[in-house]
């Protein structure tokens, strides 16, 4: 049985919704991940003698959930590795945040800098920081918090929970960045929902998308949306 759910498989993709609270990829200090469990899944399921080959295009904080895209092969790998550097993935999240940003739609520039845990979000260019910009636009607003829909126009390391927490809207959950409560196993209510990209091979253009997680739905009845 699959790890997570799938969204969507050939034989050169495979597109799954990442709970939170696992990681994208193992690391030095935590081997359970997304991308060791797919792996052996893959195996199993198609008994492969060696190890089963898996490329994460994208990751996902260990915090956060929705689609991640994986390759199924070295080809799809290298291609999609240049539609991300090209800028050519449409990413789209949805984020429940504190408070609600003063606009019902705009976009966010900061240049930000990071250390190996954290990002610092200025309004002026500094030394070693990068752009970031993206845009947003309020889906519903609740009596504390607001559900955003934002579209990446750059990936930076933490954009999304720095730039919200820059402009005084620390997504719910997300302490490291100000959130004023937690969510059970350090998880945010960050979400992945969806992306579009042209396959790698076929070259026909996806649109995909992940359901919100329960999270969502126990906070403030966003299931209704």
């Amino acid at each position: 049985m699959s790890p997570c759910d799938i969204i969507y498989e050939d034989n050169h993709l495979l597109v799954v919704n990442k709970p939170a609270g696992l990681l994208s990829q193992p690391t030095d200090r935590e081997s359970n991940s997304l991308e060791t469990l797919l792996k052996a899944w893959l195996k199993e399921k198609y008994q492969k003698p060696g190890e089963a080959f898996l490329g994460i295009v994208h990751r996902l904080d260990k915090s956060v959930s929705g689609i991640v895209i994986c390759a199924k092969t070295s080809k799809a790998l290298s291609r999609l590795n240049e539609s991300l550097r090209a800028k050519d993935l449409q990413k789209i999240y949805y984020a429940l945040v504190e408070g609600s940003p003063p606009q019902e739609k705009g976009t966010l520039e900061h240049f930000l800098r990071h250390d190996d845990y954290r990002a610092y979000a200025s309004l002026q260019p500094q030394a070693e920081a990068k752009l970031a910009r993206l845009h947003y636009a309020i889906i519903k607003r609740f009596k504390e918090t607001s559900l955003l829909e934002i579209t990446l126009e750059t990936g930076r390391y933490h954009q999304i929970r720095a730039q919200c927490a820059a402009v005084g809207c620390p997504i719910v959950g997300d302490v490291k960045y100000g959130s004023k409560s937690s969510l059970p196993g350090g998880i945010i209510a960050l979400h992945h929902f969806r992306c579009t990209f042209q396959h790698p091979v076929t070259k026909i253009t996806l649109a995909l998308e992940a359901p919100l997680s329960k999270i969502f739905s126990d906070l403030e009845g966003i299931s209704k949306v």
